[in-house]
């Protein structure tokens, strides 16, 4: 499209920002990057997500859209000439979009894990692992969620890359000991320079975690 404006209100450790960047480098779509603060929200971001007052959001033509899986499915909608996220047979599409919902349990899950301390630290590890055994599960053998090809579940997943050292850290195990296929997924899936340019390095984000564990105290 000529004369397109494409903005991305977004901050970097962001597992739902990944998700959005990642797409827009999958349909080679340029955008500008607006970092936000999110201790004190900017006026844009205000005025374009009065509802949740959250990143990310894709701003396309002056418009808003907002929450990180409908936008994935809003770039694959609008960049029909680049590659397809989502599968054409009604039934897979739905499947994907299903378990694409359910990664939020991997990140509620996978939160609690460095954002909380004391009580049932093994139930909170036993917990997170289920989530992603689950989705390990529906990867099955498959290169990718869809199959042979890097598609919407594939993205869905993929920002959690980049707190699986942290998730370790904290929970004390090892996600391939633990998720082997995964692990091998998310390897594949580096490869791609979408996602090796997009996905935040590890280590980065356990130091973003380590701090806002001081600022709320979590000792």
């Amino acid at each position: 499209m000529a004369n397109e404006e494409v903005i991305l209100l977004d901050f970097w450790p962001s597992m739902y920002g990944m998700r959005v960047r990642v797409a827009l480098a999958e349909k080679c779509v340029n955008f500008e990057y607006k970092e936000q603060n999110m201790v004190e929200k900017s006026s844009i971001l205000l005025e374009m997500n009065p509802i949740y007052k959250k990143i990310p959001v894709l701003i396309h033509n002056g418009k808003p859209i907002c929450e990180s899986l409908n936008v994935v499915q809003y770039i694959d909608e609008v960049w029909k000439d680049k590659v397809t996220f989502l599968p054409s047979d009604p039934y897979e599409k739905h499947q994907a979009m299903f378990w694409a919902d359910y990664v939020e349990k991997v990140f509620d899950t996978g939160r609690k894990l460095w954002m909380e301390k004391g009580g049932e630290k093994q139930t909170r590890k036993e917990n997170y692992i289920d989530t992603l055994r689950m989705l390990e599960g529906i990867l099955g053998d498959k290169l990718y969620f869809g199959g042979e090809k890097f598609g919407y579940l594939d993205i869905s997943l993929i920002g959690i890359c980049s707190w699986f050292y942290t998730y370790e850290k904290f929970g004390e195990f090892s996600t391939e000991v633990e998720t082997p296929k995964i692990i091998a997924w998310m390897k594949r899936c580096m490869k791609r320079e979408s996602v090796s340019k997009y996905v935040v390095e590890p280590l980065k984000v356990y130091d973003f975690a380590l701090q806002i564990r001081k600022h709320y105290g979590i000792e």
